[in-house]
C-alpha cells in the first residue's frame, strides 16, 4: 500500500479557501468589512510568514459559524463553493489525484482549514478522506470553538497518526508515502514522508526543497 497526502490551499487550489471564506462572508455583509477585512489579511500574511498563532486565528475564523443557524451556513457555503472555490481548482490537480488513484494509493487531503469549509471541496476533487481542523458542534450547531488538535504544522502529523490508528494503520503500513504542499508550515510532514513534493511553493519552501533535492512542481499550468 502507498499513501498520497495532499495539502489543499495554494496546492490543489490556486488560492486559500480559509481566506476566501472570510472574504465571501464580508462580501455578503455577514461580517463587517471595516472590522474583519484587515484582520483577515493580517492573519493570512502571518500564515505565509510562518508566524501564525493558530488558536488566535481559529477564534477569529470559527466565531462567525456560531452566530448563524447551520441551515443558513450551508446555503452560504454552497454559493461560496460554486462561485469562489470551483474556479480556484488548479488545472493540474485532478490529473495528479487521478494518477495516484489509478495506482490504488490511499489518498487523503490534509489541511489546516476547517472541515465545514473543506469537506465539500474534497468531494468535488473526488477524494474520500479528509483530515482538517474540526469546529466544535453541539446539537448540530457550531459553538465557535475548535475540537481536538488543529491540523496545522506539526499538528498535521499528530492528526494523521490518529487517523491512521483509527483505521488500524501505521506509517509502516505503507511502502511509500507522498505529501504535496506549497507551504513552509508543512515542513514537519514533508520531512516525514518518503516522497516530499513542493507544489507552487512559497519562497522558504522553494529554497528548502531545492537544497534538499525535493521535486518542485506546478499544478497551475
Amino acid at each position: 500500500m502507498k499513501l498520497a497526502l495532499f495539502d489543499l490551499d495554494n496546492t490543489l487550489l490556486a488560492g486559500d479557501s480559509d481566506f476566501q471564506w472570510a472574504q465571501f462572508l464580508i462580501e455578503q455583509q455577514v461580517l463587517d468589512r471595516e472590522v474583519y477585512e484587515a484582520r483577515n489579511i493580517e492573519f493570512y500574511e502571518q500564515y505565509k510568514a510562518g508566524t501564525l498563532d493558530i488558536h488566535e486565528f481559529l477564534d477569529f475564523q470559527l466565531k462567525p459559524l456560531s452566530r448563524h443557524p447551520r441551515e443558513q451556513l450551508n446555503t452560504w457555503r454552497s454559493d461560496f463553493i460554486e462561485r469562489k472555490i470551483a474556479p480556484l481548482i488548479a488545472p493540474g490537480a485532478r490529473e495528479l489525484i487521478a494518477r495516484h488513484q489509478a495506482e490504488k494509493d490511499l489518498c487523503i487531503i490534509i489541511t489546516a482549514t476547517n472541515s465545514f469549509v473543506t469537506a465539500p471541496i474534497a468531494r468535488i476533487l473526488g477524494i474520500d478522506h479528509l483530515i482538517a481542523t474540526e469546529p466544535e458542534q453541539k446539537n448540530g450547531e457550531f459553538t465557535g470553538r475548535v475540537t481536538g488538535i488543529p491540523s496545522f504544522q506539526a499538528g498535521k502529523i499528530t492528526r494523521l497518526e490518529q487517523w491512521l490508528d483509527a483505521h488500524n494503520l501505521t506509517w509502516l503500513s505503507f511502502l511509500q508515502s507522498w505529501f504535496y504542499s506549497d507551504s513552509l508550515n508543512d515542513l514537519p510532514l514533508l520531512k516525514r514522508v518518503t516522497h516530499p513534493v513542493a507544489v507552487d511553493p512559497d519562497a522558504t519552501l522553494h529554497e528548502y526543497a531545492k537544497k534538499s533535492g525535493w521535486p518542485i512542481i506546478s499544478l497551475r499550468q
